[in-house]
């Protein structure tokens, strides 16, 4: 997410310098300043505590003097150092320079921003810098302080990172950049990344996220949204974290979307399909509200702009006197005046009511521009467990929507299908019952989905290995059950139907 503030920030490195990020890079990556190098020399408990803010058990892992011990205190635990100490693993005064270090003390140097680092999914060695005290974990009770602050990796951002589809093209835009991690993965199957934020100091941390990690710079405008892009702009891949949260007032902006209820959600959706190139992928985190009287399907189903298909998915409710708190505690409203605390508290539920809403949705939406006459839109609920990354797997998606347009049933009887790999069957009825109450078939990659089928459904996908066609498999099946072959190919392609779209089973072809 993305934001600005009225306040004035701490000085953040020079972008004029970033000859000074390489040499930076070298340094850190020769001391094994890496996230490799941390959870060995911190251990799993201490690596994983930093995520949630806690420094103590890394302050006890890094006693030593050892160079790793010093940049992880230095930069991860914003702790002084004395000067020689520094100077034996960086360029120390060329840091000084173009301000990545300031001197403190007698003859002790300091980092002026949070420098982690980030595994990219290839095995890359990157750094993700943030403001200080914003890294993983870090934005809780932020906006007390200071509300122009850059955040670093969180949960949400390594989410889009997750889902985004990876195929190599062309251009791509990442609206509300922050601290630059979605412009980062992007650089790596993109030609042209273009990054937007409202936030000038947002970009300017982008671009030395995108130095410290060897990545090639990339086209940073100032601006909200689409604002910055030209009207005649067209992107392949369009993805955004954008500052989603629905609150009574654009209070944090790095978080908080300025506009009434979930409109800010809504209108870049609705925006985004006119900026993709055809079969190009718009790729988002969102809230979205749950509203008395509404279908919340239908609502989101509303905000698909023409000529897309999509694929919206629920991750998760709750009601808004969870959300409130929620959030009141991202910003440390309750470790302050008690009394200041209830106002605000009362001020989310107050607008909620206003507003008729009872919960707020956060999930992911996916859009894809297609030529179809008929666009596809799927809004479905999934809050289980996946495997990420899931960039193939919503790929894969879209492809066997295409497929199944392509075949009507005819031609899907005469199609060759194959079980999906670590796809498993399960029975379920009482003990000691001759048959099964019904048949699941569940995933073990991507998804993880489960749907239930029935016997002529669990028999058909057994037997799927490419080798006969649907209708050859339903004429045995047909034999075998005693049933009219002609009804049997007349009633099961609406079950095969749904098999391909959810992943069970694959065009053999």
């Amino acid at each position: 997410m993305g934001g600005v503030s009225n306040a004035t920030p701490s000085p953040v490195p020079s972008t004029d310098r970033l000859d000074v990020a390489a040499r930076l890079r070298d340094a850190l990556l020769g001391a094994s300043f890496t996230a490799d190098g941390l959870l060995d020399l911190l251990g799993a408990p201490a690596y994983a505590a930093l995520a949630r803010s806690e420094t103590v058990p890394a302050l006890r892992a890094t006693r030593g003097d050892t160079p790793l011990e010093t940049l992880v205190r230095l930069f991860l635990l914003q702790q002084p150092v004395p000067h020689a100490r520094v100077a034996a693993v960086l360029p120390t005064e060329e840091a000084l320079e173009a301000g990545w270090l300031t001197r403190v003390g007698g003859d002790e140097v300091a980092a002026t921003v949070d420098v982690r680092p980030y595994g990219g999914p290839g095995g890359e060695d990157w750094f993700i810098v943030s403001d200080l005290g914003c890294a993983v974990g870090g934005a809780g009770g932020i906006g007390r302080r200071d509300e122009g602050v850059v955040l670093g990796v969180g949960g949400a951002s390594t989410t889009l990172a997750g889902i985004t589809v990876r195929t190599p093209v062309a251009s791509a835009l990442d609206l509300g950049t922050g601290s630059g991690i979605q412009a980062l993965h992007a650089a790596q199957h993109v030609t042209r990344v273009t990054a937007t934020d409202l936030n000038p100091r947002a970009l300017h941390i982008t671009a030395l996220t995108l130095a410290l990690s060897g990545a090639p710079t990339a086209d940073l405008r100032e601006g909200s949204l689409f604002e910055p892009v030209r009207k005649d702009e067209t992107f392949d891949l369009i993805v955004s974290n954008p500052p989603f949260v629905i609150s009574p007032r654009a209070r944090l902006t790095y978080r908080d979307g300025g506009m009434g209820g979930d409109d800010l959600c809504r209108s870049l959706v609705q925006q985004a399909g006119e900026r993709l190139n055809e079969g190009g992928f718009a790729q988002f985190l969102a809230n979205w509200q749950h509203v008395a009287g509404e279908d919340w399907q239908d609502r989101l189903r509303s905000w698909v702009p023409r000529g897309c298909d999509a694929w919206i998915v629920q991750r998760e409710v709750q009601d808004v006197t969870q959300y409130a708190e929620l959030w009141l505690r991202d910003a440390g409203d309750h470790r302050g005046d008690p009394a200041e605390y209830q106002a605000r508290y009362d001020a989310w539920l107050d607008e909620f009511e206003a507003r008729k809403v009872k919960a707020v949705g956060f999930g992911w939406i996916t859009l894809r521009r297609t030529g179809a006459a008929e666009p596809s839109i799927t809004v479905e609920e999934w809050p289980h467990p996946v495997e990420q990354p899931l960039g193939d797997a919503i790929r894969a998606h879209f492809a066997r929507l295409d497929y199944l347009r392509e075949h009507d049933d005819a031609a899907l009887l005469d199609s060759h299908f194959r079980l999906a790999a670590e796809v498993v069957q399960e029975q379920v009825g009482l003990p000691g019952a001759e048959d099964p109450e019904h048949v699941v078939l569940r995933q073990h990659r991507g998804m993880r989905r489960a749907t239930k089928v029935d016997t002529v459904g669990a028999g058909f996908a057994g037997v799927c290995d490419g080798t006969l066609s649907a209708g050859r498999i339903l004429d045995a099946i047909a034999q075998l059950m005693e049933e009219d072959p002609v009804v049997l190919r007349d009633r099961t392609p609406a079950q095969i139907r749904l098999l391909v779209e959810q992943g069970f089973l694959e065009p053999a072809s």
